[in-house]
Parts: C-alpha cells; sequence; structure tokens
C-alpha cells in the first residue's frame, strides 16, 4: 500500500511540474513572453509607425539611401525600395536568419523576435503604404 501511495505522490508531483512548464511556455511567438517585458503587439502593424523605426535601428546604416556601400546596391530606406524585398519574402528570410538566406543584420545581433513578428505581420497584412 505505501509504494502504491508513493507512485501516486511521485505521478501526481511530476505532472503538475510538467503542467506548469506548459502554462509558463511560449508557444506563439507573438504572444509575450511570460516572465519577459511587455506584450509584442503586432496587431495593425504600420509602415511609417513600426517598420520603419525597426529599419532605422538595424538596417539603414547599410541599407540606407546615402549609406550603402558594400550593400550591394540593396537600398531599403523607402517604402518603393522596401516592397520588392517584403513581397519575394528575402525581407523576413534576412532577418529571421532563415536557411537560405544571408543572415542580417551582418555582423550584429538578430532582430527580437518581437521586430520580426512585428514585420511579419506587416508584410502577412498586405505590406500596405501606410
Amino acid at each position: 500500500m505505501k509504494n502504491l501511495i508513493r507512485a501516486a505522490f511521485v505521478f501526481i508531483l511530476f505532472y503538475s511540474c510538467t503542467k506548469s512548464s506548459m502554462d509558463e511556455g511560449n508557444n506563439n511567438p507573438q504572444d509575450p513572453p511570460q516572465n519577459g517585458p511587455g506584450p509584442c503587439d503586432t496587431v495593425n502593424m504600420e509602415y511609417a509607425a513600426d517598420v520603419v523605426p525597426i529599419l532605422q535601428g538595424n538596417c539603414y546604416a547599410c541599407h540606407g539611401a546615402n549609406s550603402n556601400s558594400g550593400s550591394f546596391g540593396r537600398i531599403l530606406e523607402g517604402y518603393n525600395n522596401l516592397k520588392p524585398y517584403a513581397e519575394s519574402g528575402t525581407l523576413i528570410g534576412v532577418i529571421s536568419h532563415a536557411q537560405g538566406f544571408i543572415p542580417m543584420p551582418q555582423n550584429g545581433p538578430k532582430l527580437s523576435e518581437c521586430d520580426i513578428n512585428k514585420i511579419r505581420s506587416w508584410v502577412n497584412n498586405g505590406i500596405q503604404d501606410n
């Protein structure tokens, strides 16, 4: 009888730890980490308000209209310059470090998952010039 009680206790303990770990997990990349900074809002992303600041902070130093030496002519500054890369999937491929793409920013840290998801949301919602 003691062995049965011990086995039940171990099972309950194991299940509660596993359940707790699953509850704390982050299965949706658009959801914020449970113990991390505030939520990552990816709803209604706009080019000017949401995408441009990310690109300014991470891309324009090499891929800007006036600062593109060494970028092989890949200018991301300006909606009309960015749109073909967004439409082709290249933008998401390089910033998410997807296989088959050159990871960007080059020689710099990967963008945060929140910033990547903001750009991804903008792309998935039609690459609007708003």
